[in-house]
């Protein structure tokens, strides 16, 4: 059995986590960590696992934790991992990090939108982006994983096919997004409390959202060349999800059928991405829950504008369930175990 440990158990992504890692039938989990709350049993913080998962919240000693276990997830705060995360904790075991701070490569750009000092730039090169559909066969040679983040997962995965296309124009992406409220966290914030945020939809960070340069270097590496894009985030009222509606200009004409078998090929081997038929377009309902990333596709003929519709669980293909699915690569496992629930409907 794989020894497992969550760094920073308590948030949504921390909870997840252990969600999915207790049923997963390949891995124990074998430690919790809270910076703030430790003592206290996990299922006293989410009576979802009251019953199931009777572990103790601990001190945050990553030294400690790393010597028992085989692979540990960071789910932290931006800017924490790096300073946490060194040569000896990598010797002693793999790690997972759900946190910005080793997506980026360039540890300059990582300061211009995080606006942190990256605490272990050395590191960077011995890491590797995490999304299995693009990086499948490299990700088992790798001990540190940057796990995707969750709007990101969905525009990359949506764009992704069409990067090498000779007919795309590559300056005209244009990414409108929305996300489910889980993906603020579970501080407390105004925009986030029930009165503010039910009945209600606003676009947030406009034209400065983080996720922007992580979408543009991992398209860019797809693209062969560096990109830019128009990237706008929206907060919607619901508690998961993620929509992400994507355009991008095509140079001449191409019909409907082409584009659709671009995407069936290029996802062939990828088990979590659905991609719909034609004119059939993704709900977030259809994918709460689940690990899976539905894409749908409709051409707009007079404009020639391709329009790509993604929805992803932000919580489980946008974090979580991306985490195991890199767990299961690097240890050999079928990257689908563990993570074979079908979305729950209706909840």
């Amino acid at each position: 059995m794989i020894q497992a440990s969550v760094i920073g158990a308590t948030g949504y992504v921390g909870q997840e986590l252990v969600r999915l890692l207790h049923k997963h039938p390949q891995a124990e989990l074998c430690g919790v960590t809270s910076r703030s709350q430790a003592g206290q049993p996990l299922a006293d913080l989410y009576g979802s696992l009251r019953g199931q998962v009777d572990l103790v919240l601990e001190e945050q000693d990553i030294p400690a934790m790393a010597d028992r276990s085989d692979i540990m997830f960071f789910a932290l705060p931006h800017g924490l991992a790096s300073g946490l995360i060194t040569e000896p904790v990598l010797k002693s075991t793999k790690v997972i990090d759900l946190g910005a701070d080793f997506r980026i490569q360039d540890p300059a750009v990582y300061h211009q939108w995080y606006h942190n000092e990256h605490q272990s730039p050395q590191l960077l090169a011995q890491s590797i982006y995490g999304l299995p559909e693009l990086q499948r066969t490299a990700i088992p040679q790798y001990r540190l994983v940057a796990n995707p983040g969750c709007y990101t997962t969905c525009s990359i995965l949506s764009l992704a096919p069409l990067m090498q296309h000779p007919q795309v124009q590559l300056d005209t992406i244009v990414i409108d997004a929305k996300s489910g409220l889980t993906g603020a966290g579970r501080g407390l914030a105004l925009g986030t409390h029930f009165t503010e945020a039910n009945e209600s939809m606003k676009a947030y960070k406009v034209a400065a959202h983080r996720h922007t340069p992580e979408i543009e270097e991992q398209l860019g590496q797809q693209a062969g060349k560096p990109i830019q894009l128009v990237f706008t985030p929206h907060l919607a009222p619901m508690n998961r999800g993620i929509l992400a509606t994507c355009y991008i200009k095509f140079s001449g004409c191409l019909d409907s059928q082409t584009i659709w078998q671009l995407y069936k090929d290029f996802y062939r081997t990828s088990p979590f991405v659905r991609i719909l038929e034609w004119g059939v377009f993704p709900e977030t309902s259809w994918v709460k829950g689940s690990n899976f990333c539905d894409i749908g596709l409709a051409l707009e003929e007079r404009t020639q504008t391709l329009v790509v519709i993604g929805a992803i669980d932000n919580l489980v293909k946008g974090a979580a369930g991306q985490a195991v699915q890199n767990m299961n690569l690097l240890f050999g496992l079928p990257e689908t175990t563990g993570l074979g629930d079908v979305a729950a409907f209706p909840i």
